[in-house]
């Protein structure tokens, strides 16, 4: 039994603005079943004691924890600069008109 039929993809193909011939209509119609009936196979598994996840591998958060930490001087921070001005600012090429 056929779930979605030639009909339905073409009113879906429609509402997407995509054009199809004859024969990637019937390709699609064939290929979106096969999918369909496999997704009703998966309905046919006992899912009662797994857990809904995400993503398939446990993750965790592997960013650092914020801490507050001395930064570089000025002069320092200015001390490789190719070019620096009279305020202590980087200076660089303008990009923008």
């Amino acid at each position: 039994m056929e779930k979605i039929s030639k009909a339905e993809v073409l009113h879906v193909a429609q509402l997407a603005r995509l054009e199809f011939t004859q024969e990637e209509m019937e390709s699609f119609t064939h290929q979106l079943n096969r999918i369909l009936k496999y997704v009703d196979q998966l309905k046919e598994l006992d899912t009662q004691e797994v857990e809904p996840t995400f993503h398939v591998l446990a993750q965790t958060n592997v960013m650092r924890e914020d801490k507050t930490a001395p930064s570089l001087l000025q002069e320092e921070a200015l001390r490789n600069a190719p070019e620096k001005d009279e305020r202590g600012l980087f200076r660089v090429p303008r990009i923008i008109g």
